[in-house]
């Protein structure tokens, strides 16, 4: 049901981030008259093995910096790591984002080093604390999901930093399928598509019919990162709107979009 009237007045907008995730996009679609349609693109879940978890817990007073690249990251290891021991008083913590910051804040965990306006490992990187004169010599672990980049673990090695990567979580694609998103496409309730990883356009791309995939090329699609605007396009996608980071921005591009009216 559509919330009160305004820039997305009568408009479906498909939320696709993962299901613990998508609330604050939902509610702000609401909030401007929209419906959300919510279809997690991906499926988060613990590893079976939490072998490399619970060594890091062991030895996480050895480490001088601690980087979660994700909310997710946040909420499938903290909970190991502080059952483990307090979280310890010189460990410094990064995170690449907003999101990750207020999670890890909702877990005691303050002064965390982040990027302000661009939320991505590159970013991070550029920030003063990430550089050869801060890190080299240290001890570094990234807690991440499978599948990750590469780029941080790297570079931070590259400037003389001794990195561990922690995987803590798994990501899927829908265990349901895309039946459900075929058929919205098919009855025509989908105006629009929000899209904020790589990963999760590989799964909508490989798991919808081909009637959806000619109407996803001209769906106009909203995504907060050049990355992922990239690969949109690389991919048929004709209607790609690049928009400022975070749910704020997608929202903010989606009120700003020169919407078709009747």
């Amino acid at each position: 049901m559509s919330g009160e009237p305004g820039p997305l007045a009568g408009l479906s907008i498909v939320v696709t981030r993962p299901k613990d995730q998508a609330a604050a996009l939902g509610r702000g679609i609401v909030a401007a008259g929209g419906s959300p349609l919510y279809f997690p693109l991906l499926e988060i879940s613990a590893l079976e093995d939490q072998g490399a978890l619970q060594q890091a817990a062991r030895v996480l007073s050895d480490y001088a910096l601690a980087i979660f690249i994700s909310p997710n990251a946040v909420n499938y290891s903290v909970p190991e790591l502080r059952a483990a021991s307090a979280w310890p008083p010189g460990l410094q913590a990064a995170a690449v984002g907003p999101g990750t910051v207020s999670a890890l804040a909702a877990c005691g965990i303050q002064d965390c080093i982040a990027p302000t306006e661009q939320y991505d490992s590159e970013a991070l990187l550029a920030l003063p604390p990430m550089q050869a004169a801060a890190v080299a010599g240290k001890q570094i672990v990234i807690f991440r999901g499978d599948g990750g980049r590469d780029l941080l673990a790297d570079t931070l090695r590259q400037r003389g930093a001794s990195v561990d990567c922690v995987t803590c979580y798994r990501r899927s694609p829908p265990a349901g399928g895309f039946a459900a998103l075929d058929a919205a496409w098919r009855e025509g309730r989908v105006d629009a598509l929000t899209l904020s990883s790589s990963e999760g356009l590989r799964y909508l791309l490989a798991g919808i019919d081909a009637n959806s995939r000619l109407r996803l090329q001209e769906t106009p699609v909203f995504v907060p990162h050049a990355r992922i605007a990239e690969g949109a396009r690389s991919s048929g996608l004709q209607q790609v709107v690049l928009t400022a980071p975070a749910d704020t921005g997608i929202l903010a591009g989606l009120c700003a979009y020169n919407w078709p009216r009747p």
